[in-house]
């Protein structure tokens, strides 16, 4: 593989690495330096690259094993950030609109680190970078079924969680 069928095949996917792995390790620095390692690891093996049905796919799996090891390492500090696959723009709101919103997106944000991992990989690939079932399940090396599962119930425990929010006015810590 050249560098333009690189740049082309590869680092286009540089920032959907990012989020993920910013998903996982909730460290802007260290979400960096996952992709940089994934984009060095990719490029020393540029010559094997063809045998991967998708390229993105395979990516994503070394994003996400270079991310639980690093977990599992504990050497890294985190820090909380809201992700940029869930920013929003509130141009078009009135500042009442646009302060609710943003404590939405704050409590979703909490809601979320508190699913369990699977759940939280799944919701992130499917509803903030839109991949499919199919890819999904490829990624993170898990069936079709168990994709569709947990992203059923990541759903369902972030909607009782805003719903309590919503009827009770306050959130629980």
């Amino acid at each position: 593989m050249l560098l333009e069928e690189f740049k082309h095949k590869v680092l286009p996917v540089k920032n959907k690495l990012y989020r993920f792995a910013l998903r996982y390790l909730g460290n802007e620095d260290e979400a960096k330096d996952v992709v940089q390692e994934v984009l060095i690891k990719a490029w020393d093996r540029r010559e094997e690259l063809h045998v991967y049905r998708s390229i993105e796919a395979w990516c994503m799996q070394l994003t996400r094993n270079i991310s639980l090891n690093k977990l599992k390492s504990g050497h890294y500090s985190k820090t909380d950030v809201l992700d940029d696959g869930l920013r929003l723009s509130y141009s078009a709101q009135s500042p009442y609109e646009s302060a609710e919103t943003q404590d939405t997106m704050n409590s979703l944000q909490k809601f979320m680190r508190h699913l369990p991992l699977l759940q939280q990989q799944v919701i992130q690939l499917r509803d903030v970078e839109g991949y499919t079932y199919d890819e999904i399940s490829e990624q993170l090396d898990v069936s079709l079924g168990q994709v569709k599962i947990n992203l059923f119930r990541a759903r369902q425990n972030l909607k009782k969680n805003l719903q309590s929010i919503n009827a009770y006015g306050i959130t629980k810590n």
